[in-house]
């Protein structure tokens, strides 16, 4: 744990994101789905140009979590407008946090999840929200655990798949 280090993706390192976020997005989800519909979303979601178009967003943040300096995780916060669904200037979207399988476990996703918490206090939000897989059980147990409730479902498209998700807020305002 003592040797992760969390920090701010950089545009020339779109490489590094393009692959943690395959590799990841693959470990987590390949055996749910088919790898028709898999191969497709990795080709919109993962694309050169879309990274580079997010890479390039203020209102989108990419934070690497690394240990000794091996990307083993990472972060994606959208703001504002860049927000996938909401679009409220006070609130903040966790869109992802993925962490390779080989580190389950060891509190990264945690350490991910806190990175996403104190730029939340730093942008005064009210409340933090994120969609996630209605069968990704682990991920809905790590989000109840630091506070999120369900609010309302939304579809998310895997190729031709339609699935629903769950999604979560957790207020940090009354």
């Amino acid at each position: 744990m003592e040797n992760i280090e969390i920090r701010k993706v950089v545009p020339n390192e779109i490489d590094q994101l393009q692959k943690i976020g395959i590799q990841t997005f693959l470990e987590a989800f390949s055996s749910e789905n088919s790898e028709e519909n898999m191969n497709s979303y990795l080709e919109k979601s993962f694309s050169t140009q879309k990274l580079k178009t997010e890479l390039k967003d203020k209102n989108s943040e990419f934070y690497f979590a690394l240990e000794n300096k091996t990307v083993v995780g990472y972060l994606k916060i959208n703001l504002g407008q860049s927000q996938t669904e909401i679009k409220e200037e006070n609130a903040i979207e966790i869109e992802r946090i993925y962490v390779l399988k080989e580190f389950y476990g060891k509190k990264i996703g945690q350490l991910l999840f806190e990175k996403a918490m104190e730029i939340s206090r730093q942008k005064k939000v009210d409340y933090i929200w994120l969609g996630v897989w209605e069968e990704n059980l682990r991920a809905i147990h790590f989000y109840q655990k630091n506070g999120f409730v369900v609010f309302d479902k939304h579809i998310f498209k895997l190729g031709d798949d339609i699935q629903t998700d769950l999604m979560m807020k957790l207020l940090l305002k009354e």
